[in-house]
């Protein structure tokens, strides 16, 4: 039906020009802009270098890949070299692209890339048109307006969420600035409102619980809201509202160096992008207190700590949703510290589900096991499985004390399979300057203990093996230090972070990953794993996380052993 749509919308009156002069709004990066212009396309954890060929001849390793090239983000980046090579780029493969696709044939006639597609070229119109023949500025035109009535008959059957966002903000955006699309704006603008009141609840959060697509739905709103407002049209309330109620929560999951916390499936977020997208949305400048879709945010000094404090998705929704409850990420100033691995989705099937289990998140889980469930892959290996078992019950509650910030959560992921609750208690200082940590496990209720025993029964009472991890970011120095009790973690900035434990259980430093967007492989890290056995019905793990005094180049040039006994001085 959309092949059918988009063929159909060729017989139809095709746009002439612009009603308005459009405005870049979309950021691009200049150092990928860069590598396109010198043939080396890299997309969805792919690289192909082709300096000879057009973007549209090569090889497509990946659907993903595809996807991305047919939706015409990569135009963002170009734009942002904007060099003469730049632009013959962009001009050569925008052009090629409606030679070879303009008539409805081929892929990317979605309704979600198309919408992407219009923005980027309505953005850079200029670069676009710059220098080019009348006939190719007509088919250019005519292709602009194909694709905005294949929106206007489309855009419904667009999955919800950022999809069926991009589609719409995709027709507002052709309808405002095309001639002879007007028509569509008003159905597209009272349909993008229905959307963010549906979508958006009411404490500023979507559905998936992915903060990076929280930034990408926001931006989008912004988008639309400046284009609508720039025409003298209305903003329609429970557009503006949503944006009102997503800015605080957007504030809450950003650590202090900037980026977004990585959870559900998200990234960073593009640099730049938040700030652009809360300046031009002008909303309330506060941050949200107590829970932001579902997370829990301390804050102490130049120290930010981001909490999953609630259950991921279930069903549709849960096709990216990571088994991550109370896991937690640190960031000391704008230095990353503890961490997540990431979403592996660019580096392949095994990878993504490897993300997406308990054991690369920065919190406890049973060996073998991960605090909710995939389902079956009913499309394959490799097909976006959603999440069949969460935790049932999943709480955080977060206090100011005398002594800073402090949270308590639990969940019962593991109560169906061992009868076991996690509890975690985080108490981060006024100052930033220590964190300390209680984990437990533990068979709350009478059920619980039978399930309990019933497994200690079946492992002839050898106990339930666990481990509580802490993944480092790769750009610390990790180090195990006086005789294995102490690991220390030097900052690039200079700062030395010392993690110490109880004494209960065993510790040590292992490898890890660090899964980023935009790299061909993981980043080789390290982690803190930190290993007990429950043999009762509650075991308890206390630890802390201490930053030392800031460090001059004569003490961090030292060996780590002695490097820590300057700054913590002898061991108690």
């Amino acid at each position: 039906m959309h092949r059918l749509s988009a063929r159909l919308s060729t017989l139809a009156r095709p746009a002439t020009g612009f009603v308005s002069q459009p405005e870049p709004r979309s950021i691009g990066s200049y150092a990928k802009g860069k590598q396109l212009s010198a043939g080396n396309f890299l997309f969805a954890g792919f690289l192909i270098e082709s300096r000879d060929k057009a973007i549209w001849d090569i090889a497509i390793p990946d659907h993903r890949f595809e996807d991305e090239l047919h939706g015409f983000a990569w135009l963002d980046d170009l734009a942002a070299v904007g060099d003469a090579v730049a632009r013959s780029r962009a001009q050569d493969w925008t052009f090629g692209w409606i030679a070879r696709y303009g008539r409805g044939s081929g892929p990317g006639w979605t309704p979600d890339l198309t919408g992407r597609r219009l923005i980027r070229w309505i953005n850079h119109a200029i670069l676009l048109l710059n220098g080019r023949e009348k006939l190719e500025t007509r088919a250019y035109f005519r292709s602009l307006g194909q694709q905005t009535i294949f929106l206007a008959r489309r855009w419904k059957v667009t999955s919800p969420g950022l999809p069926r966002f991009e589609a719409l903000t995709g027709l507002i955006y052709a309808g405002l600035s095309l001639s002879g699309m007007e028509r569509h704006v008003a159905t597209a603008s009272a349909a993008l409102a229905r959307e963010c009141a549906r979508e958006i609840d009411a404490e500023g959060g979507i559905p998936t619980r992915n903060p990076e697509e929280l930034l990408d739905v926001f931006a989008l709103l912004s988008w639309a809201a400046r284009a609508l407002t720039e025409a003298g049209r209305r903003v329609p309330d429970e557009h503006r509202a949503a944006m009102d109620r997503i800015a605080p929560t957007l504030r809450a999951l950003r650590h202090a160096d900037g980026g977004l916390a990585r959870f559900h499936g998200g990234g960073r977020g593009a640099p730049g992008l938040l700030d652009q997208a809360l300046a031009e949305a002008h909303v309330p400048s506060h941050t949200a207190h107590g829970m932001a879709m579902g997370f829990v945010r301390l804050t102490g000094g130049r120290t930010t700590l981001i909490l999953d404090g609630a259950a991921p998705a279930k069903g549709r929704s849960s096709t990216n949703a990571h088994a991550s409850t109370l896991a937690f990420e640190l960031c000391s100033g704008r230095r990353p510290l503890i961490v997540n691995c990431g979403s592996g989705a660019t580096f392949g099937a095994e990878w993504r589900r490897a993300g997406r289990a308990t054991p690369s998140h920065s919190t406890l889980c049973l060996k073998g096991f991960s605090s909710s469930r995939l389902g079956v892959e009913k499309d394959g290996p490799g097909a976006r499985a959603e999440l069949d078992e969460v935790p049932e019950q999943v709480w955080a509650q977060a206090e100011q004390t005398l002594d800073g910030m402090r949270v308590l959560a639990g969940h019962n992921g593991y109560a169906p399979t061992h009868g076991m609750t996690h509890l975690r208690e985080l108490q981060l200082s006024l100052d930033g300057r220590a964190l300390s940590g209680e984990d437990t496990l533990g068979a709350m209720t009478g059920p619980d203990r039978r399930r309990f025993d019933q497994v200690m029964e079946r492992t002839r009472y050898q106990g339930i093996d666990f481990d509580l991890r802490f993944h480092i970011h790769p750009d610390v120095d990790a180090t195990l230090d006086l005789g294995g009790t102490a690991v220390s973690m030097a900052l690039k900035s200079g700062e030395i972070w010392v993690f110490r434990h109880d004494g209960v259980g065993e510790m040590r430093l292992e490898p890890s990953v660090y899964l980023e967007v935009g790299r061909l492989k993981p980043r080789a890290t390290k982690q803190i794993v930190l290993s007990g056995t429950v043999l009762d019905y509650a075991c308890q793990l206390g630890w802390t996380l201490a930053k030392a005094q800031d460090t001059p180049a004569a003490i961090r040039d030292t060996e780590p052993d002695d490097r820590l006994r300057l700054t913590l001085g002898p061991e108690p």
